[in-house]
């Protein structure tokens, strides 16, 4: 079969990875790729979010199958726009993206149905969103509720960095069009994790749990960003923990869809803030894999990709299982200088084929662009390294061992990936 991956980032690159190894997958394409994707699926020129110049070329090649990994195509509707012309496509439609294309929506959904969330308000007049902070007297979380590449969530300690926040979005529209609405939440305290999932509409089929690492710096210091490393699993989810979440949170969301005409189908993403009573909390909901979080999950999964994806797509997920590789993973996001903020592109990557030749480390690619047989930097996060190891002290000495061998000029990496599972295991 003929296999078309729609994205050019760490994640796509993890995907075409796994899509490449089933054995069902004759031909391989991504739509715009990345330097390193290249080696090992067809690059086609076409963007992420040009959804009439992707089906274009999926009608004339015959394209199979397609798997969507950025959400902005997903908002927009392109799983609409392909089925309508026959076509097969991993990922929701339009009416069920919107479960990440508005946190104001979002936030609503979960209300209706009782899935925990924080306290909020959504505003549309940034004045009677400043009038709103200002009388309160505890830290809030100011989001863009539109699409912000992860990075339009605003942690406010008091009210005058929560009216900064609320200028920012609404009035300077850092974020363009995605501020034009706001939701102002309760700020939750605990530990973050990732819980992501496989669901046809019906069924929901857990992936292990995992943690991203958003602010560039360590000690989760400094701007959101797209997210900086992950791990996986994260100890923060327990066994009776993961049931809680299906149960009370990623079930509850499936069907809640469905009874609201929007039936869901591919990955649904739930971020968590685990309280410390253990208790799961939604911070935001995402309709697709998670970027970096996919690197260290796809590296775990057995079997064939294709094979869950279709299932997904047929309504039959019930009759598939997954099973993972028991050795936790951890993935390092390596940056561009300056990220997320301006940032300098075209740096010469140096170390890549000494770092993969590692044992138990992929290096997947991100920001990267291919010439006359070099790898440069082209974008934010440029390389997603990722290793595995029997201990996950191991797997993040690996990792790292495989970090240190890769250098370009100006490059950014954290330095704790990791650290908060180390000390919920005592291994710090």
């Amino acid at each position: 079969m003929k296999v078309l991956v729609v994205g050019g980032g760490g994640r796509e690159h993890a995907l075409c990875w796994k899509i490449s190894q089933s054995p069902r997958v004759a031909e391989l394409y991504c739509a715009p790729g990345n330097g390193g994707i290249g080696r090992i699926a067809n690059i086609v020129e076409i963007g992420a979010e040009d959804i009439e110049g992707l089906l274009r070329f999926a009608k004339d090649r015959g394209i199979d199958l397609t798997v969507v990994g950025p959400e902005a195509p997903l908002v927009e509707g392109i799983v609409d726009a392909f089925e309508s012309e026959g076509l097969r496509i991993f990922g929701p439609r339009k009416a069920a993206a919107e479960i990440e294309g508005s946190k104001a929506f979002a936030k609503d959904f979960m209300s209706r149905h009782g899935i925990p969330t924080a306290p909020y308000r959504t505003f549309t007049d940034p004045w009677e969103a400043m009038q709103w902070v200002r009388a309160l007297k505890w830290p809030v979380v100011v989001k863009a509720s539109g699409l912000a590449a992860g990075k339009g969530s605003i942690v406010c300690e008091d009210e005058e960095q929560a009216v900064q926040a609320i200028e920012l979005i609404m009035l300077q529209k850092a974020f363009g069009e995605a501020g034009d609405q706001v939701v102002v939440e309760d700020r939750l305290w605990g530990e973050e994790a990732s819980f992501i999932a496989f669901t046809d509409g019906e069924t929901v089929l857990p992936m292990p749990s995992s943690q991203d690492h958003k602010p560039v710096f360590d000690g989760d210091r400094g701007p959101n960003t797209g997210g900086m490393g992950a791990y996986s699993p994260a100890p923060v989810i327990t066994p009776e923990l993961e049931e809680r979440i299906l149960r009370e949170i990623m079930i509850p969301a499936v069907k809640g869809l469905k009874e609201e005409g929007r039936p869901y189908k591919g990955v649904l993403y739930a971020g968590l803030m685990i309280d410390e009573d253990q208790n799961p909390w939604v911070l935001e909901f995402n309709c697709r894999f998670g970027d970096p979080e996919t690197q260290p999950l796809i590296v775990r999964m057995k079997g064939d990709i294709v094979r869950v994806m279709e299932a997904c797509i047929e309504g039959r997920l019930k009759s598939v299982s997954l099973s993972w590789d028991p050795r936790p993973s951890v993935c390092v996001v390596m940056a561009s200088g300056g990220y997320p903020g301006p940032y300098e592109k075209g740096k010469e990557i140096h170390g890549l084929e000494e770092a993969e030749r590692m044992a138990d480390v992929w290096v997947f690619h991100a920001g990267t662009s291919f010439r006359n047989g070099r790898f440069f930097t082209s974008g934010g996060r440029v390389l997603g390294v990722t290793g595995m190891g029997e201990s996950l002290p191991e797997a993040i000495r690996r990792t790292y061992e495989a970090v240190k061998k890769i250098h370009w000029e100006g490059v950014h990496y954290r330095r704790d990936i990791g650290q908060k599972a180390l000390k919920r295991i005592g291994a710090a």
